[in-house]
């Protein structure tokens, strides 16, 4: 890897998970005198993100001989590094002790912070006790045990780090007291459509969940599939698809279902608000509180439970031209919070960087 000839050259890896480390990257270049690399380690699922410098799972996992030479080339170029989901940037190297490479690094000067996704540091104890809908509860023990024991150790990996940390949507605040929100980046200009939106008799519904009982489809599936068999509107389902693809997935969509469990809005919601859908999720109050606070806007997301959603859905086919009206406010939203101007605000402290 080589860094780029800047006076802040930042590293981002090595997870790019939804392509956001990549998105990120190019936000921090938004401002004067910066240039990012964004890494990636593995194929993320076979997705397709966009990349600057990716490595095989295998070599990330076993060569020795690759890490050690990643680690002396990132310590030596670079002035400053994001660490991604708490995980290891020189594999074999340093046996995947992520403390033990961030000390390499500062000591040779170069400014490290950590950057959390959600599921690494995300409490599912305390999840559960947040929110009735969790899917933490009546989940299998096994499970919920295993992301609990991930999440602590992670926690415990920065509280001996120290230093900034950065997290991906508002309601991670509450797992990590004293981080600091930065927001999701989309290009709007890849999303956007001049499709209408609710015209059609039956409204079209998208739901593509990455982790289907974590966005908890489950709980949601039983009722829009019953609304579909009654001819009220039509289902479809996407799974694994290339991101090239989605552009085209949402723009013949009127409606896109996000996850109606976790209380937050991702990626998945962000896109869909650029491209004018009325996206429909379970957003805890927490989460709307906080965007409206530092940005001053609402979340154009219309708010639904499990247990609200037919109700929700039978109204949006009863009244198009109101929920039309929330959808039109998504574009809007995405370039004001999301298009990459906020996160680059929100990095430039770490980075250094006066801005102009």
């Amino acid at each position: 890897m080589t860094a780029p000839d800047a006076a802040v050259r930042l590293m981002v890896g090595p997870r790019n998970f939804a392509g956001q480390g990549h998105a990120w990257a190019r936000a921090a270049e938004r401002l004067p005198g910066v240039r990012a690399v964004a890494m990636q380690a593995g194929d993320n699922g076979g997705l397709a993100f966009p990349n600057d410098y990716q490595v095989s799972d295998a070599i990330y996992t076993n060569s020795r001989r690759w890490g050690m030479g990643q680690r002396d080339a990132v310590a030596a170029q670079f002035s400053h590094v994001l660490v991604e989901a708490v995980s290891s940037l020189f594999g074999a190297a340093s046996d995947k002790v992520v403390a033990r490479e961030v000390a390499f690094l500062r000591e040779r000067g170069v400014r490290v912070g950590m950057l959390c996704h959600g599921t690494d540091i995300r409490l599912p104890s305390r999840h559960a006790e947040l929110d009735e809908w969790s899917p933490f509860r009546n989940a299998p023990a096994e499970w919920v045990a295993g992301l609990e024991r991930r999440a602590r150790f992670h926690h415990s990996v920065l509280d001996r780090v120290g230093g900034p940390v950065f997290v991906s949507t508002p309601e991670m605040l509450l797992d990590r007291v004293g981080s600091t929100w930065l927001p999701i980046v989309v290009d709007p200009a890849k999303w956007w459509t001049e499709e209408p939106v609710l015209t059609r008799e039956r409204p079209i519904v998208v739901h593509a969940p990455t982790n289907p009982r974590v966005k908890g489809t489950q709980l949601i599936e039983p009722v829009v599939e019953a609304l579909a068999d009654a001819g009220a509107l039509e289902y479809r389902r996407v799974l694994r698809v290339p991101s090239a693809e989605m552009p085209r997935l949402y723009s013949e969509a009127d409606i896109v279902l996000e996850q109606f469990a976790l209380g937050m809005y991702s990626v998945t919601s962000v896109e869909a608000m650029a491209a004018g859908r009325l996206v429909i999720a379970h957003v805890h109050e927490q989460v709307r509180d906080h965007v409206r606070d530092v940005t001053g806007l609402e979340v154009p997301v219309v708010e639904a439970t499990p247990a609200t959603l037919h109700d929700v859905l039978h109204d949006v086919i009863e009244r198009p031209e109101y929920y039309q009206a929330i959808a039109a406010r998504g574009p809007g939203f995405v370039g004001a919070v999301h298009d990459g101007a906020l996160s680059a605000r929100v990095l430039a402290p770490f980075l250094g960087v006066e801005q102009g």
